[in-house]
């Protein structure tokens, strides 16, 4: 990193926190009460300001990292500024908090993206910048930067850890993945993806030492069709049941283990992997969560998914594999029928932006949900198409993590997203510089309309006298 980056990099970000400052402001000052679930998290932090780390609120699903980094930053602030009364730890003092981890988020992103890219000298230092502040203003990560809830917070330690696993070191990855954990508990998902990572390599090297004794075979390290997986699948059975492998992977990963044993010791003692309030996260196998994530993503990553490149590419796949698209849409069609629940929060609240997204798409008819199956199918294909620069097992990998964390959820939340999102964005090859101006506008005009709604288009509903806003 030349010094005009190191400048450009500080210059965007001191730019995009001034900003983000002037905003949280503006929130502030229209917005001073506690609002949404900032109404059990604020009250959660207060109690722990004062010292009762033993008070819960059993409405609290997730476990107590926020509140715990709030106290250990507001507290010695509090003690180094004389800061006394209402002030310390007060919704706006909470708040500010994930502001200043916000800044760390930017950081964390462009330190991600020099690392995965390092090997590409022709990504300019303003693209990585550019790509960096464009993650950062990511809409639905953004908009909660704003309020006390958890996802900032969550996307810093899980990025943190992702981090020091590129850079191999497998302990502190550990340990910052249980701070992960310790915002919500779905992010394990993530540690094992870390684990993955190194796995996915030794696995890639194997392979290509396997495809160097099997010269005649033409089979790629990265780019495979559908006959291909076979051969991998057996491949990767192969390997893991050889004793000297396993023993391998066990000495890289040991620390993820431990990490994922624990977690599983606090499943059997919780009784499940939720804290507090169960009755409205019951786990499910809500498949077409999956398709719903492909849609958000076809959306947010438009300039670099649906190109005319990419669509002209799509139909000669379509045309070379009839046979296989087919039982593909077949499938598709079958988890959609079968699979598809509607949460009551969905239904009831109209405050989300997924209220509306269900109510003007998926309520116009039944028979929507099938209709919108050929889409789904091109946001997926566009979406592997994008990463195949990947070794096979780092995609398959992701895939049986993106997996986990989307298909159980019965809600269809959009914050569960960003995590998925921001990785698979961080590994796609970088685009040029004009899509990344597109991204980038994109977000921006997003983040303009979602706060205008929130901060000046507010409604009561018919049996309360608060104010309701729009929101994610």
């Amino acid at each position: 990193m030349d010094g005009l980056e190191v400048y450009g990099f500080l210059a965007a970000m001191s730019g995009s926190f001034l900003l983000s400052s002037l905003l949280f402001a503006a929130v502030n000052r229209r917005l001073r009460d506690p609002y949404m679930d900032e109404v059990f998290h604020v009250p959660q932090a207060q109690a722990y300001c004062q010292g009762l780390l033993l008070q819960w609120n059993p409405m609290i699903t997730t476990p107590p990292g926020l509140y715990l980094l709030s106290v250990g930053m507001v507290k010695p602030a509090a003690w180094l500024f004389g800061w006394t009364g209402s002030v310390v730890c007060s919704t706006a003092m909470l708040r500010f908090i994930n502001l200043l981890i916000s800044a760390g988020n930017f950081y964390l992103l462009y330190l991600l993206l020099l690392k995965i890219h390092q090997k590409n000298k022709a990504v300019s230092g303003f693209q990585r910048i550019l790509s960096s502040l464009t993650l950062a203003t990511f809409p639905t990560l953004y908009f909660f930067t704003f309020l006390y809830y958890t996802d900032t917070g969550s996307v810093f330690f899980t990025l943190f850890a992702y981090l020091m696993c590129l850079y191999g070191n497998h302990k502190a990855s550990a340990v910052l993945g249980f701070c992960a954990f310790m915002f919500r508990q779905t992010n394990i998902v993530w540690t094992l993806f870390c684990a993955g990572n190194v796995v996915a390599e030794k696995l890639n090297e194997a392979w290509k030492t396997e495809l160097l004794k099997k010269r005649d075979e033409r089979i790629s390290s990265t780019r495979t069709s559908f006959s291909d997986l076979t051969v991998i699948l057996q491949f990767l059975i192969q390997y893991l049941l050889l004793p000297k492998n396993l023993i391998t992977l066990i000495t890289l990963t040991w620390p993820y283990i431990i990490l994922v044993t624990a977690f599983v010791v606090f499943v059997f003692v919780n009784g499940g992997i939720v804290v507090g309030d169960r009755s409205n996260h019951e786990a499910c196998l809500h498949f077409p969560q999956l398709f719903y994530f492909l849609s958000f993503t076809l959306f947010f990553s438009f300039p670099h998914l649906l190109t005319p490149a990419k669509i002209r590419k799509f139909l000669q796949s379509l045309r070379r594999h009839r046979v296989q698209y087919c039982l593909i849409t077949a499938i598709s069609l079958f988890l959609v029928w079968k699979f598809t629940y509607v949460h009551k929060y969905l239904l009831a609240d109209n405050r989300h932006y997924t209220f509306y997204v269900w109510r003007k798409i998926f309520q116009r008819h039944e028979l929507v949900k099938y209709g919108l199956v050929p889409a789904y199918i091109f946001a997926g294909w566009s979406f592997v198409d994008t990463i195949k620069s990947k070794s096979i097992f780092w995609i398959l990998m992701y895939f049986v993590c993106l997996l986990s964390v989307t298909v159980p959820q019965k809600l269809l939340e959009f914050r569960y997203f960003i995590l998925p999102f921001l990785i698979y964005r961080l590994n796609i090859p970088f685009p040029p510089v004009y899509r990344q101006l597109v991204e980038l506008a994109l977000y921006l005009v997003v983040n303009v309309v979602t706060f205008y709604l929130f901060l000046n288009k507010t409604f009561q509903w018919p049996n309360s006298v608060e104010l309701q806003r729009f929101m994610w």
